[in-house]
């Protein structure tokens, strides 16, 4: 059933290193909106619901309840909570009995620890699930943070955790920006979508910002822009990765691809990506080189093999991925005990997708993790 829910949801989205964080970073110190560190929920839940059997069954439900709860690699997302009774508290701020329930359940429990009325979430591949999440909470809003695509590649391959060379990054971008175009006029008409761009809220912030504060019908504060001095921004600008989070706003990260991306590299992202660059209303300044099959060959098998190698060397994310193999293995179990099998597998996206695996958030593929042996790590100190 659909959640209305008074206080409307919000939804930060957009292909990964786009700017997303900042911005679930300035509407989380806003004094009436709570955003959580990232969940990955629908991505990792959504799809696999088939497998947790009739949800009507009070066994089921709370397996999967037990599973969102406690499946985060931040625990309880950073809340002084009494592990021995967050279930039943999530469960009873529930509105209905399903995962969208529980889902809501569990940010509203987090807007209440926060003493806040409205939450928010940004996910980056929610962007995938947009039309399960409008159908789930129908008066929700999204806003869809837009970044130049070279720079956004460039930035996701020198992270610990995105794809590893131009090839595969601009096929990531150029997926991300096609796969909403469904839903930004429909949702736009509704009052329900609103695209923001990097760029623009980097050099434009009070600008910006007081346009979403207009979109979101809330006051716009200033004390938004203090968002590097929040615990969850000290934390994460304290890693390579985030470092930007640890400080005020700043348009110095424009146009690092003229920096950072080769003559050759530019030319291979306009021929994969170019037109999708353009639509986003950024200038090709380049002409467009397509590598050929052997490369393109070469830059999808050594992507496989760097991201599953690098999964536990320096700032890797090896803890969030073995939660994410955790919660895949749970599956495997609950087939066994016949609560699904193959026969019973729904045609649901991103099941059966190629690139289904890196949808659904995993860091790398399950083929070379087992080829290179990854031994799961369930603690650590890199922030998500």
């Amino acid at each position: 059933m659909a959640i209305n829910l008074t206080e409307r949801p919000i939804f930060m989205i957009g292909s990964e290193r786009s700017g997303t964080t900042l911005v679930m970073a300035l509407l989380g110190s806003h004094s009436r909106i709570a955003v959580p560190e990232v969940v990955w929920y629908y991505p990792r839940f959504y799809p696999y619901l088939y497998t947790y059997g009739d949800l009507s069954c009070e066994d089921n439900f709370r397996t999967l309840a037990a599973e969102m709860v406690f499946g985060l690699k931040t625990p309880f997302w950073g809340m002084k909570v009494n592990p021995r009774t967050i279930l039943e508290e999530v469960i009873e701020l529930a509105p209905e009995r399903s995962f969208a329930g529980l889902y809501a359940g569990m940010h509203l429990r987090f807007a209440q620890y926060a003493n806040k009325p409205r939450w928010g979430e940004k996910t980056p591949h929610n962007l995938y699930f947009v039309d399960a999440m409008h159908r789930d909470f129908p008066n929700a809003q999204f806003i869809y943070i837009t970044r130049d695509g070279r720079d956004s590649c460039v930035d996701y391959m020198e992270s610990s955790f995105g794809p590893t060379n131009i090839y595969c990054a601009a096929q990531s971008w150029k997926r991300c920006w096609n796969y909403v175009k469904p839903w930004r006029e429909p949702l736009k008409q509704q009052g329900l979508w609103l695209d923001l761009s990097y760029e623009d809220l980097v050099r434009k912030p009070v600008e910006v910002m007081q346009n979403v504060c207009n979109f979101l019908d809330e006051e716009f504060e200033e004390k938004m822009f203090e968002f590097y001095k929040t615990d969850m921004c000290k934390a994460r600008g304290a890693s390579r990765d985030h470092a930007p989070l640890g400080k005020p706003i700043t348009d110095k990260y424009i146009g690092i691809y003229k920096d950072l991306l080769s003559q050759r590299d530019q030319r291979i992202f306009a021929a994969v990506a170019g037109k999708e660059l353009e639509e986003a209303g950024y200038k090709n300044d380049v002409s467009p080189e397509m590598p050929s099959e052997t490369m393109i060959q070469k830059y999808e098998e050594f992507d496989g093999r760097i991201r599953a190698a690098t999964l536990d060397g320096f700032e890797g994310h090896i803890v969030y991925e073995s939660y994410n193999d955790w919660l895949i293995e749970q599956r495997e179990e609950r087939r066994k005990k016949g609560l699904w099998n193959a026969h019973s597998v729904p045609q649901t996206f991103p099941i059966g997708d190629p690139d289904e695996e890196i949808i659904i958030g995993q860091r790398a593929t399950s083929h070379w993790k087992k080829h290179f042996s990854i031994k799961r790590q369930y603690s650590g100190s890199v922030v998500l």
